[in-house]
């Protein structure tokens, strides 16, 4: 009898789909995006969050068109930049409502952009505007946030619900805790909606944060203000290795 090869460990799928592999797969979320935002020459992104049950014909489909909206402009802006590689994409989590107007307003202005898309019970798959190269897929909540605030510039949080508001504090206590070696221009889009879901001031009031933790974000009602304000935050640097990370740092 002929005798078989076993599979080399890194064949091996009951091995790498097991525990003792979760390392390896934590790994392959850090390496595999990497490689690809190498290849494609992306150097920075702006973010934006916002809810995936959003529609453009529901209550708060304003937001919808506007999200689009203001993704077309800033990719716009991003492309007339002079630069080795590819500043200022537009980035967001991949799939629906929010998402995928972000994603379409950068699509129509002729850029790339990039979604990261995560496994959840019930399936969000991602949508049709993203660029082919840089559709992601996790399986970690963690290792897809790394990826939001590793090359974020700028994030843009429109109305969502539990994952926009998860999003938006991971990203402001990043800047708070001045754990990023760069500040991170936060906008919240919609005043009227975040005033009512979250009372800033009352945080600030009862000590909860600092007053000048207020100072964190800004607020836009329409897509020429947001615009504005990201211009007059981003800050060229002359930095040249792509992509550029936003690294950690143990003090302020």
């Amino acid at each position: 009898m002929t005798p078989t090869r076993p599979p080399l460990a890194y064949e091996n799928a009951d091995f790498l789909e097991g525990d003792d592999a979760r390392p390896l797969r934590i790994l392959a979320e850090y390496m595999e995006p990497l490689a690809r935002f190498r290849r494609a020459g992306i150097h920075d992104t702006i973010v934006f969050f916002g809810s995936a049950r959003l529609t453009a014909d529901g209550p708060l489909g304003r937001y919808h068109a506007e999200a689009r909206e203001l993704a077309r402009l800033i990719t716009q802006w991003s492309k007339s930049l002079t630069s080795h590689a590819h500043r200022y994409v537009i980035c967001s989590g991949g799939g629906g409502g929010i998402m995928e107007a972000a994603n379409r307003g950068a699509s129509e202005a002729g850029g790339q952009t990039i979604g990261l898309n995560i496994c959840l019970p019930h399936e969000q798959l991602p949508n049709p505007y993203i660029t082919r190269e840089l559709t992601f897929e996790f399986h970690y909540f963690f290792m897809r946030k790394l990826w939001f605030a590793h090359l974020a510039r700028a994030l843009v949080a429109f109305p969502g619900g539990f994952g926009t508001l998860d999003e938006l504090m991971e990203i402001l206590t990043l800047v708070q805790t001045r754990k990023l070696s760069r500040r991170i221009p936060v906008i919240l889009y919609g005043s009227d909606y975040w005033n009512e879901i979250v009372n800033f001031k009352a945080l600030a009031r009862h000590g909860m944060i600092s007053p000048e933790d207020l100072q964190l974000f800004q607020f836009a009602d329409d897509p020429a203000t947001a615009l504005h304000l990201l211009q007059s935050r981003l800050v060229p640097d002359a930095q040249e290795v792509t992509p550029a990370f936003a690294h950690s740092q143990t003090s302020g």
